[in-house]
């Protein structure tokens, strides 16, 4: 026994420290592909308790591929199908109601619907909605007047919506 561990501390002498530094390089990279192979071999199964299945043919049991589903766009809110003018305004205060909105834009002229945009998930404003005013000479008059006007302590966003359809 005490051959070995002489053996062994002559390996880390100076002469022959270059030797001792090269086999446990070896042992350590040996070790390393040892247990990769042995935990391909008991996890090639999929069973996660890391004990290979003893049934002769068994395949490996993989987990359910999640489909994904392509993203879907939301349909764009179509164009008035009256000839009314529909407006966009946004850097809204969240306090703000549909009620105070549409007098804001009542000072210019009448107002067939006024529409802000809610959070779903916990139904506050998003900051931002659409106005539709019938006559596009009054929308366009009030959207030049509220545009960067402050209100409700918000410099209001203002133009024409772009309806993507």
């Amino acid at each position: 026994m005490n051959c070995i561990i002489n053996g062994v501390c002559d390996l880390f002498a100076p002469p022959t420290q270059c030797a001792a530094i090269t086999l446990a390089a070896v042992a350590f990279v040996a070790g390393v592909l040892a247990t990769c192979i042995v935990c391909r071999l008991c996890r090639g199964c999929g069973c996660k308790s890391g004990k290979a299945q003893s049934r002769q043919g068994a395949r490996p049991q993989q987990a359910p591929r999640r489909v994904e589903q392509p993203f879907e766009k939301r349909k764009p809110h179509p164009a008035p199908a009256d000839g009314s003018v529909e407006i966009y305004v946004g850097n809204l205060s969240y306090d703000m109601t549909e009620d105070q909105l549409r007098a804001e834009f009542e000072a210019f002229g009448k107002v067939n619907s006024t529409r802000l945009v809610m959070n779903r998930f916990n139904g506050k404003s998003k900051g931002f909605g659409f106005i539709q005013m019938p006559n596009r000479d009054e929308a366009e008059r009030a959207c030049a007047a509220i545009n960067d006007k402050e209100i409700m302590g918000r410099r209001v966003k203002c133009n024409e919506a772009k309806n993507l359809i």
